[in-house]
């Protein structure tokens, strides 16, 4: 089932150096982010509004007319038989040029020309044919060596921006305070200063390197009995000291550029 996702995100705006002859002002990245941002908004649709807050699975291969309006992001995997092949090399280039096709599409092809933004998921390695696998996330928290998560971040960082993926949908950075709950090893475990040190130890290569990272899901979704995105009533002290901590490290240290919301309601 495909499902639309929300983020607080910064959108990238066109990869130009200047404008076109006569061209738009939200195309010239010599003016500032603020500029070019109100000179793009003036120009949309309400359609194309839309379909910049709207991330899904897809690419072009079947229909480019449903993404005629621009799309602010997709998530990009290959098919069947091209998808069992063994050199991670080859599946590296091959998911780069298929990118680069895509990119080239909505730049090229799409009324106003805004890029989307190739998003994955990486929460222990990125997700695709070629990469990389480490260790579970809370395998890799056991540790307690940021060095080594700083390297594997590194690692699949690079992966990331070799295929052309500009955003991933990690790390997740719930407090995993029940054991039932069905994501435990998706986490950094139970201790909020365990997950902060972790959180930015993985974040950090990723920003560095120019790939949004996703820090999920805002804020405390792990419901009674271990309930997945379960009502939640915790006081505001309790949010302060354990489930704010790695977010607020995530933004203000690390400077994370995006964050995935949680599905549930928190105090009402």
């Amino acid at each position: 089932m495909r499902r639309a996702l929300l983020f607080l995100c910064i959108p990238l705006l066109s990869c130009a150096t200047a404008p076109r002859a006569g061209g738009p002002l939200y195309e010239d990245s010599a003016l500032s982010a603020d500029a070019r941002v109100r000179d793009l908004l003036g120009r949309m649709t309400l359609e194309e509004k839309f379909w910049q807050l709207w991330m899904v699975p897809g690419d072009l291969d079947s229909d480019t007319t449903v993404y005629q309006h621009g799309v602010f992001g997709l998530q990009v995997r290959e098919r069947g038989d091209v998808a069992r092949g063994n050199d991670p090399g080859t599946a590296a280039r091959r998911m780069a040029e298929k990118l680069n096709s895509i990119q080239r599409y909505f730049i090229e092809r799409t009324r106003l020309g805004i890029p989307i933004i190739p998003f994955e998921e990486a929460v222990h390695g990125l997700y695709g044919n070629g990469g990389t696998m480490f260790p579970a996330a809370i395998a890799l928290a056991a540790t307690w060596d940021t060095s080594l998560m700083g390297a594997v971040a590194t690692a699949i960082a690079t992966e990331s921006r070799t295929r052309g993926v500009r955003q991933v949908l990690s790390p997740v950075i719930n407090i995993a305070n029940d054991p039932r709950w069905g994501r435990v090893e998706e986490t950094y475990g139970e201790d909020p200063w365990l997950t902060t040190a972790m959180t930015l130890a993985f974040v950090r290569p990723f920003e560095q390197m120019g790939v949004v990272t996703t820090p999920k899901h805002f804020v405390a979704n792990v419901g009674e009995g271990g309930r997945d995105s379960y009502p939640i009533d915790f006081d505001e002290r309790l949010l302060d000291e354990v489930f704010f901590p790695p977010f607020k490290a995530a933004i203000q240290q690390a400077g994370a550029r995006s964050v995935m919301v949680s599905y549930n309601s928190v105090n009402g």
